[in-house]
């Protein structure tokens, strides 16, 4: 296969295995607690985290402070998302929540203060068109209070948003190893989450073969292998190519969700789905293009380089600290779980 054809089938492939981690933590739920849940997710991930260290320990360089602090507060961060993720999608639809959670597209760049521009009025439409989208969506079947668990969904995508924004603060200019971020994040988690999980051990210990595989499918490869899937192909291609090919998730969610689950979405809600989808599209578009027009204009007023290129101060696209800030406002995770 093609190297690029490649890597455009592994993006799309993180994008379904995200995409049916709603289906997968809602179908967990129902036979385990969450705090249940999200420590078996933790501690799994944590496991494979920590056997992939030992196998590349002769690659890779020593754990710097700057990888703990920065994966001991991502870790709590991304706690906060997960937990109220999956109380979400116990109390709404899988289709609802991948939809919904898609708006961190949008927020980000709204909290991400790292440029000094405004963002384009267009965008702003794209936001509004997304919010229109999440009423539609929790609405349902007509006008009436939205369920609970949209509501913790849309908190998620919020939280997630500054998660994602902080994760680009905090990375910016400092040489981390991916790997050492994620298992710093996943032990994290798996403290956090024990003591809640303590009482229901034993029915963890005891669940039955259906649910492990959830929440083995759940940590290895909807945190561990999406992840560093993700960080593997999105070095082989365009932040734009991979972007849009990441953003396929919430239609994943949808599909899986009504296809597997056999969830099914009212008209207002199909409308809804397809306004979210259109809206985050657009407003990703918009994001990257002035994003793309700030840099260059930069550029312009930095003046040539030393070679006499215009752009010789900037990284190479190829490195992966160049990738997180040109995904950051693109469907991305940071952290393995």
């Amino acid at each position: 296969m093609h190297i690029a054809r490649r890597t455009d089938a592994v993006l799309l492939l993180v994008a379904l295995v995200w995409g049916s981690s709603y289906l997968a933590a809602k179908t967990a739920t129902v036979a385990l607690p969450v705090p249940a849940v999200l420590f078996a997710r933790y501690a799994i991930s944590a496991l494979a985290c920590g056997a992939l260290l030992i196998a590349s320990r002769r690659r890779r360089h020593r754990w710097t402070r700057a990888e703990v602090r920065a994966g001991s507060l991502l870790g709590v961060t991304q706690a906060a998302v997960l937990v109220l993720e999956t109380y979400g999608v116990a109390h709404t639809s899988a289709a609802n929540a991948g939809l919904i959670i898609s708006l961190t597209i949008v927020l980000t760049p709204l909290l991400d203060r790292t440029g000094n521009r405004r963002l384009p009025w267009t965008f702003f439409l794209a936001a509004g068109l997304c919010a229109v989208a999440v009423g539609l969506l929790a609405s349902g079947t007509g006008l009436h209070a939205p369920r609970l668990g949209d509501v913790l969904v849309l908190v998620a995508a919020v939280v997630r948003a500054g998660h994602v924004a902080l994760v680009g603060r905090l990375t910016a200019g400092r040489p981390m190893d991916p790997l050492h971020l994620t298992t710093t994040q996943t032990v994290v988690g798996s403290a956090l989450f024990l003591p809640p999980a303590a009482t229901r051990l034993p029915d963890l210990v005891h669940s039955g073969a259906p649910t492990w595989a959830q929440l083995i499918y759940l940590a290895l490869f909807c945190s561990v292998f999406a992840f560093l899937a993700q960080t593997w192909a999105v070095q082989g291609t365009s932040a734009s190519r991979a972007s849009l090919l990441l953003g396929t998730e919430p239609i994943w969610a949808a599909a899986i969700g009504i296809g597997v689950g056999g969830e099914r979405l009212t008209p207002w809600a199909v409308l809804g789905a397809v306004l979210m989808v259109a809206g985050t599209y657009w407003g990703q578009a918009v994001e990257r293009t002035h994003r793309s027009t700030a840099r260059t204009g930069r550029a312009d007023d930095t003046g040539p380089g030393e070679d006499g290129d215009v752009h010789a101060g900037r990284r190479p696209a190829g490195r992966p600290r160049a990738w997180r800030r040109e995904l950051r406002g693109g469907r991305t995770r940071e952290g393995a779980a």
